[in-house]
């Protein structure tokens, strides 16, 4: 049995405890106040970089995400544009829609703009829009000796041109290289094809013939390399190419921009009317649990392949799916007869325009994208954005970087079938609450980042900084965030 201790020992013992808690409170204390100093310190930092001046031609970032005026610059611009084809009504590329939906903006904030492009039975008369037309080459390009005459008989009547804009390789290198005012949007550049090809091979039956196309891309990749130092600034349309052409192409960060595409948001945008047409001409109930709706060009290598085998199976799978399921389906092409053996809950409306689009992304619950191109960024993803609706669509570098960058907005898939099938339940399973919410924080993103207005101005404030003299500054290269 232990012996009573004395109790001066437990009064020792009791005043080094004291006197050790005590210490260590004050170090705690101070070590608060070191780190709270800090913190604080580091906010303070940060505040003063988001006020800080940014040189814009070395921005990383989307310029989509930055803050330019609304009203017009004192100055205006004369712009020189060459497109491979202005876009007719029912059938334009994602290419084309850009650069109508660009340019004519651009043209309405007052700067004079001479469009180089083919024949088009779609020539808009806009108020400092003005169109030089020329037949094409027998392999659909422009036809780079005449449009050079042309441009130089423009650019040599008084005003030369401030800017020279190209979609791709509307202005081919060979004419580009001298000129250093001159910006390249890139819609989709070979190294984006490479996973595309990859997928297609992977999705080839084994009685079809292996494609010779992953060789040749990567051919045609170190060709790209070769020339694309020749254009003097180039915008990149996803966060993804503009990676790529900086670290593959090993362009300079200051001559790479991203700036995200964008569509008129004074179409595409939620109307609860909109759409009760297309409702009664196919006798959707509004009973109808969900709606899904694909739209684009109904072609192999934009996946309607895979979706139609993924939506027959479950169709075959799930009698209750089938049931609550209503497809529809925007746009022409050989898959369009395809997609009527499905039954007769799969409509195919065929080419609409962008108000009909409009009409057509209110009706649905959810917008299907299976492509299997990795080019550039879907206008349609956009669109159904601004119309508040969630997504579904293929894990492609683009979309997953730029787009649907997490399940609060959207789901992505795998491009197999089995992938593609089990994102199809998940829908269904989530229903139409869940889709709802997810809709609304796709719009609050789309707001953001891809309305036409934000495109718009972020290239015309490249462009201004392109144009602007070196020896007068008149800080259009520089941003300040107030």
């Amino acid at each position: 049995m232990a012996k009573d201790q004395p109790p001066y020992l437990s009064l020792r013992r009791s005043c080094y405890l004291l006197l050790l808690l005590s210490f260590f409170s004050s170090f705690l204390f101070i070590c608060w106040s070191y780190f709270s100093n800090r913190c604080y310190a580091d906010v303070q930092i940060a505040a003063e970089a988001d006020k800080r001046e940014l040189e814009l031609l070395s921005f990383q970032a989307a310029w989509n995400s930055l803050h330019f005026p609304p009203e017009p610059p004192s100055r205006l611009l004369k712009l020189a544009v060459f497109v491979k084809k202005w876009p007719d009504k029912h059938h334009a590329g994602g290419l084309e829609r850009h650069a109508m939906t660009l340019h004519k903006d651009l043209a309405r904030r007052g700067h004079e703009l001479h469009v180089f492009t083919s024949s088009s039975t779609n020539v808009t008369s806009i108020k400092n829009l003005h169109f030089h037309l020329s037949q094409p080459t027998a392999a659909g390009y422009l036809d780079q000796a005449t449009i050079w005459k042309q441009f130089q008989a423009e650019d040599s009547t008084g005003r030369p041109f401030d800017v020279v804009h190209t979609e791709s390789v509307g202005l081919m290198h060979f004419r580009a290289r001298n000129l250093n005012n001159l910006a390249v949007s890139w819609h989709g550049i070979a190294y984006e094809s490479i996973h595309s090809d990859i997928i297609q091979e992977l999705l080839r039956a084994p009685q079809d013939k292996q494609s010779s196309i992953l060789a040749e891309r990567v051919t045609k990749v170190v060709e790209e390399i070769q020339f694309f130092p020749r254009y003097a600034h180039h915008v990149a349309t996803s966060d993804h190419v503009g990676d790529v052409l900086k670290r593959i192409y090993m362009l300079p960060e200051e001559r790479v921009h991203i700036i995200l595409n964008g569509v008129d948001e004074g179409i595409f945008k939620p109307e609860s009317y909109s759409g009760e047409d297309l409702k009664l001409a196919f006798g959707i109930q509004e009973s109808t649990p969900l709606i899904l709706g694909i739209a684009g060009r109904l072609v192999k290598d934009k996946g309607h392949p895979l979706i139609f085998e993924a939506l027959k199976q479950i169709f075959n799978e799930s009698s209750k799916f089938k049931e609550d399921v209503v497809v529809l389906v925007a746009g022409d092409g050989p898959w369009g007869a395809r997609y009527k053996e499905l039954g007769s809950n799969l409509h195919v409306l065929g080419p609409l325009d962008q108000a009909q689009l409009a009409r057509f992304y209110n009706v649905i619950d959810i917008f299907v994208n299976p492509t299997l191109r990795a080019q550039g960024l879907d206008h349609t993803l956009l669109e159904a954005m601004l119309v508040g609706k969630p997504l579904m669509a293929t894990k492609l570098a683009s979309i997953t970087g730029s787009v649907v960058i997490s399940q609060e907005i959207g789901y992505t898939f795998s491009p197999t079938v089995d992938m593609l099938k089990k994102a199809l339940y998940d829908v269904w399973k989530d229903g139409r609450v869940t889709l709802q919410k997810k809709g609304q924080l796709a719009r609050e993103r789309a707001l953001k980042l891809f309305t036409a207005t934000k495109m718009a101005a972020a290239y015309e404030r490249l462009f201004l900084c392109i144009a602007e003299n070196k020896k007068v500054r008149n800080g259009y290269c520089t941003y300040t965030n107030n």
